[in-house]
């Protein structure tokens, strides 16, 4: 495959075939962020995304999953998402399903139509990154968007019937607003309720402006103890239907698994349990992005 620069994808993406349909991220403004840092933003031309699909196609004898890289995907114009989904009907016909990162103004701008099209042509997961549902620390990571827009993008993506995956940072408040970031990003997240819901802790990067925001002592990283604390406040204040919970990325301290409002008193008692048992803390050196 022909891949520009790093690629990422979501963890449950691991065995998926991945396809860069964009270089690089729109917005890519993040304070917190360096994943592509080392790109200029651009919509690949079609003829490439359909050589690579040919590409694989005569490599793989069975493709199950495909994830449509970069960042942003689904800013790209419907009409152009469509004819990708169905050159992937075309040549993998095994393929169970298509997922993408959706960043919450690209979703704004498609219609409930539009994206109801898309699920039908395979489309079967997107990716949100919330990262935190306070206002304020929003707009001091400069995600470039609102609580609110935040959840009527989801509320949208919900609605069209496309599986929605929405991803929370631990952390990201630092220790002056680690309550408001639990309390704020519960409230969002019960406003969308979306059927999976991933929780990351905070890995600075050199390079970023949260790097220097530490360094010139601008910013209070939470000590591993602390995310503990913030984690048990967040889904204490969860109200969901049926949300797969993970908090079990490479970045996370403690590993957390269950369905929601299922699992909700286990996965607090086991937050409390770890506080009783340090032991069960990952250390600093084990964690990665």
């Amino acid at each position: 495959m022909r891949y520009e620069g790093s690629v990422y994808r979501p963890p449950s993406e691991a065995y998926s075939l991945i396809i860069q349909a964009t270089i690089g991220c729109s917005h890519n403004k993040c304070t917190f962020c360096s994943m592509y840092k080392d790109k200029q933003f651009r919509m690949r031309n079609i003829k490439e995304i359909i050589e690579d699909l040919e590409m694989a196609r005569d490599y793989y004898k069975q493709v199950k999953r495909i994830f449509l890289a970069d960042g942003n995907t689904l800013a790209l114009k419907t009409e152009y998402l469509k004819t990708i989904l169905l050159k992937i009907k075309e040549l993998f016909p095994e393929c169970e399903r298509v997922g993408i990162y959706s960043a919450p103004k690209d979703i704004l701008r498609k219609s409930v139509e539009e994206l109801k099209e898309l699920k039908d042509l395979g489309l079967g997961i997107a990716y949100l990154g919330a990262e935190s549902g306070s206002d304020e620390i929003l707009d001091r990571i400069q995600k470039g968007v609102t609580s609110e827009e935040m959840i009527q993008a989801g509320k949208k993506m919900v609605e069209s019937g496309i599986p929605l995956s929405v991803t929370l940072i631990s952390g990201l408040g630092g220790k002056e607003q680690w309550t408001q970031h639990a309390r704020e990003s519960a409230r969002v997240i019960n406003e969308i309720n979306p059927q999976y819901l991933g929780l990351l802790t905070l890995l600075i990067q050199p390079g970023t402006k949260m790097y220097e925001e530490v360094q010139n002592g601008e910013f209070d990283l939470l000590s591993p103890e602390e995310v503990i604390l913030e984690t048990k406040e967040l889904i204490k204040n969860l109200d969901v239907k049926n949300c797969v919970f993970r908090s079990n990325h490479a970045s996370n301290y403690v590993a957390l698994a269950g369905t929601l409002p299922r699992d909700q008193m286990n996965l607090l008692k086991q937050l409390d349990l770890t506080m009783e048992n340090t032991y069960g803390i990952k250390d600093e050196m084990f964690r990665r992005l």
